[in-house]
């Protein structure tokens, strides 16, 4: 019998993406987030009279601008609902709750939020709930803490209001966060397991024979399988660039910095990479340039000039 060697094991790795979302609030938004500092539910009517909660600034329906703010109640009725048996970090349980739609007294819409209970035996769809206000509020949705179960009766009719308050909020950092399991697939570890060797692996398309680097697995163009390994570079040319100007978070790169397509050697289309040991203002189409490796040897860190003539534009023009 021969041995069989198994195929390596394919990559996986926790990823995280996370960036604060700013953005500043018209006058309905505003009053909305204002009020819930203030224990007060906004809502806003629409020309035909439906109240909807949270307010928007224009008619879904007919696109109208709407600015009549009313009041409506903390008290509400579930519409529907689902258990959340893990909460994850961030979101307003740290113990398993529902999550459920609200119609506030006084609205004709559904407030998205999180209720406390003991455990789906405990909730139901037409159950009576109020809000459960933070101890601490500032203006957001995090100053209704979560809503309880409640027996009360309906409040009839909203209340005007004028949507004025002391001190108001007028602008918002929100931050999204998601966090997954990345796997690359097989064409991409076999590119990362060769990046920890120095040596940049592409593969072929026997179809129309360009290589792509990174790999994709299959050839996009022709969608035939690439598994002719192919080793390119490590020298390659800088296709085309971009000055960037603002410095990113947790990014320790003083700004101007340049970021680069660049057609490794033998590769079929251009990758990114960062330029250095060169003033910004002196990164040009044609540029030859080689890689200069991380500490740990197992990636780029960034490209730099080989010293040779810049390659002729016909070379690479394909390649931008």
């Amino acid at each position: 019998m021969t041995a069989v060697t198994p195929p390596p094991e394919t990559l996986r790795a926790p990823l995280v993406v996370e960036f604060p979302f700013t953005r500043s609030l018209g006058p309905v938004q505003s009053a909305f987030l204002t009020g819930l500092r203030e224990r007060t539910v906004l809502g806003v009517r629409t020309g035909t009279g439906e109240v909807l909660v949270p307010p928007v600034e224009y008619d879904p329906a007919t696109a109208a601008e709407l600015r009549d703010l009313v009041e409506v109640g903390a008290t509400g009725t579930v519409t529907t609902w689902a258990w959340n048996h893990e909460p994850r970090p961030g979101q307003p349980l740290a113990t398993p709750f529902a999550w459920v739609l609200v119609r506030l007294d006084g609205a004709d819409t559904a407030l998205l939020h999180a209720l406390d209970a003991p455990g789906p035996h405990a909730v139901r769809t037409g159950m009576r709930v109020r809000v459960r206000w933070a101890d601490e509020r500032a203006g957001a949705i995090t100053d209704i803490a979560c809503f309880e179960p409640h027996d009360s009766d309906p409040v009839a009719e909203p209340r005007p209001h004028d949507g004025l308050f002391a001190d108001p909020v007028t602008g918002i950092v929100a931050p999204a966060r998601l966090d997954y399991t990345y796997s690359p697939g097989g064409a991409q570890t076999r590119y990362l397991r060769a990046l920890a060797e120095r040596r940049t692996v592409g593969e072929r398309c026997p179809s129309c024979s360009k290589v792509y680097v990174p790999p994709r697995g299959a050839c996009p163009t022709c969608g035939v399988a690439t598994t002719d390994q192919v080793e390119v570079g490590p020298r390659g040319t800088v296709t085309t660039y971009c000055i960037v100007n603002i410095k990113a978070k947790n990014l320790d790169i003083e700004v101007p910095y340049v970021y680069a397509h660049i057609a490794l050697d033998g590769a079929g289309l251009a990758l990114h990479g960062r330029i250095g040991g060169i003033p910004y203002d002196q990164v040009r189409m044609g540029l030859r340039v080689e890689p200069v490796w991380s500490d740990d040897g197992r990636y780029p860190d960034h490209y730099r000039p080989t010293g040779e003539p810049d390659a002729d534009y016909d070379t690479y023009k394909e390649l931008l």
